[in-house]
């Protein structure tokens, strides 16, 4: 019991610091009116999902339903782990979201949706889906590369962080790059505002299932390479 409570506990934290930090992030460049505002946005996201994760790695480090969906569908988490897992993702966004609307001014928590993301008017709800569920892939791919695979390269959660503030770089005007359903979540129940929480739900969702599923099955190397999958010969 002692050992679920850590996991739920470390859990709760990770994800509570991406939503605060990221959000909070949203806020604050609205405050500020800076030029540079996706840059700080994705740099916010970026390094607290990196320290986050390199902190709590040895326990959990997910923060995010899809990758959890994702581990338990290569069967590396039971069901039961897996359901407390997301929980207590759940609980630490909303209580992220409600933290911020409690410290930030309500009038940029209101005009921001407490840092949530929406669609652009450009783009149909299609396009957000297929954007949304690419920039997912990426995260878990790499996810299962860096922290999964025993044989991957042992950089903590930075590969993890730079893949998420490359993805808000590229997407983030178009659909806010949630790659996350409790990031977008929290700050929904926060701000009251529902848009797009399906399209939120099933397209990292899918992205965090594929990438998965590719990777355990394609790339996660099964005992010794043969000999002559080594340097190639002149």
């Amino acid at each position: 019991m002692r050992d679920a409570w850590r996991h739920f506990a470390a859990e709760f934290v990770g994800t509570f610091a991406l939503v605060f930090v990221g959000s909070g992030a949203i806020m604050t460049t609205r405050i500020s009116q800076s030029q540079a505002g996706l840059v700080e946005v994705a740099l916010a996201h970026g390094l607290i999902l990196a320290v986050m994760v390199s902190a709590l790695m040895r326990i959990s480090g997910h923060f995010n339903p899809a990758v959890t969906l994702g581990l338990l569908a290569t069967r590396r988490i039971e069901a039961m782990m897996a359901a407390m897992y997301i929980v207590a993702q759940l609980l630490g966004a909303i209580a992220a979201g409600y933290a911020l609307k409690a410290s930030f001014p309500s009038a940029v928590f209101a005009a921001t949706r407490g840092g949530g993301q929406s669609i652009a008017l450009d783009i149909g709800g299609g396009q957000a889906f297929i954007l949304e569920t690419i920039a997912t892939f990426f995260l878990v791919f790499v996810v299962f590369g860096t922290a999964v695979d025993l044989r991957g390269p042992k950089i903590g959660g930075l590969a993890i962080g730079f893949v998420v503030a490359a993805d808000i770089l590229t997407i983030g005007p178009l659909t806010g790059a949630s790659m996350n359903p409790a990031r977008s979540f929290g700050p929904a129940v926060a701000s009251g505002v529902y848009e797009a929480q399906l399209l939120y739900w099933a397209a990292p969702i899918t992205g965090g299932l594929v990438g998965a599923l590719l990777y355990e099955f394609l790339f996660m190397r099964r005992g010794r390479e043969p000999v002559d999958h080594g340097e190639l010969k002149p």
